[in-house]
């Protein structure tokens, strides 16, 4: 177990979040494995995950990642360690299988300002637009739309959508003005945005910045464009994890959930991870991510639930933007 605990000079003591006690984590992880074998089952966690959830996983990564992986598992149960959207989705790409999530009530700020009706009335507006979507968002919504994108690929799907067409971008509008500054491609931006991600400010940035004038920062497109400016690398999470890797500098500035520092002291642990603060506090956790626990992970295989059931109907729509985004991400 890694306790992620940054000690600095002139640096409050940052801890993410007390690590469990070695003996409860040890007792936990072998009936979740014990069951995992007995469920033939598959658990995947994203980088948002606290530390033990992402320690007993088969897979961690971002959204992307987690799609890929549950295309192509060969599990009859999914063990979903993220937020509902992302646990439809892994429904979606295999409805004849169990899918799970240790908290049904672990949303996202992002679905919650898209919902469907809202998004189907703006459509029709305009029957030229094609809908491009971020993960982050309801079945029923990528159901209306035409193509799914997630952080880590948005660009490429973008570039890869047709030319003809009025690109209605839904629902992160800092995500999606990123995409339209690498692009070039003007997009109508749904206002909607990551609660998490907005708490970063260009003041809080320039702080942290002053304080260590040779480490990098990189923060998440999901970001406001005045954090985005200051920062060396703007990236998804997996994305993160490269950079880091091939950085020189022994420090680096996280600008994305606090999660995302457990992995990234286990993949690089010769270097340091400064989270970035907020304006108020230095701790920045989603609290629909960090509603997963171990012991919900345990109590949801043993119950079988809760379950992710979604329509026949949902699904059939809803997969194929998922798929089309799957094959044009894998193209070269």
């Amino acid at each position: 177990m890694i306790d992620v605990t940054e000690i600095q000079p002139g640096v409050d003591r940052f801890q993410v979040r007390k690590p469990m006690p070695p003996a409860q984590f040890d007792a936990l992880s072998r009936e979740i494995l014990a069951l995992k074998k007995k469920l033939n089952a598959v658990i995947l966690a994203h980088n948002y995950q606290v530390g033990e959830i992402q320690d007993i996983a088969d897979y961690v990564g971002d959204s992307l990642g987690l799609a890929q992986q549950a295309a192509k598992t060969s599990a009859d149960v999914i063990v979903f360690c993220g937020v509902h959207f992302m646990a439809e989705t892994a429904k979606i790409l295999n409805p004849n299988k169990i899918v799970v999530l240790p908290d049904k009530d672990a949303g996202c700020s992002l679905e919650s300002s898209c919902p469907g009706p809202k998004l189907k009335a703006l459509q029709d507006t305009n029957p030229n637009f094609y809908t491009v979507t971020y993960i982050n968002c309801s079945a029923e919504v990528k159901a209306l739309s035409d193509v799914i994108c997630t952080s880590g690929n948005a660009v490429k799907i973008v570039n890869a959508a047709p030319k003809d067409r009025d690109l209605l971008f839904v629902p992160d509008e800092n995500l999606g003005s990123w995409v339209m500054e690498q692009t070039g491609r003007p997009m109508t931006l749904w206002k909607g945005n990551c609660y998490v991600h907005v708490e970063w400010t260009h003041a809080s940035i320039s702080r942290i910045r002053r304080e260590f004038p040779n480490a990098p920062l990189v923060a998440h497109p999901e970001c406001p464009k005045a954090v985005r400016m200051l920062a060396d690398e703007v990236c998804s999470t997996e994305k993160m994890v490269t950079y880091c890797k091939q950085a020189k500098s022994p420090q680096i500035i996280i600008a994305t959930e606090a999660g995302m520092l457990h992995r990234l002291q286990k993949e690089c642990p010769d270097k340091q991870f400064i989270p970035a603060p907020t304006d108020n506090c230095r701790c920045n956790e989603c609290r629909f991510m960090k509603m997963n626990t171990l012991e919900k992970v345990l109590d949801c295989m043993e119950n079988l639930g809760p379950r992710v059931e979604l329509s026949p109907e949902i699904i059939q729509r809803a997969r194929l933007p998922i798929e089309r985004m799957l094959e044009i991400s894998a193209r070269p």
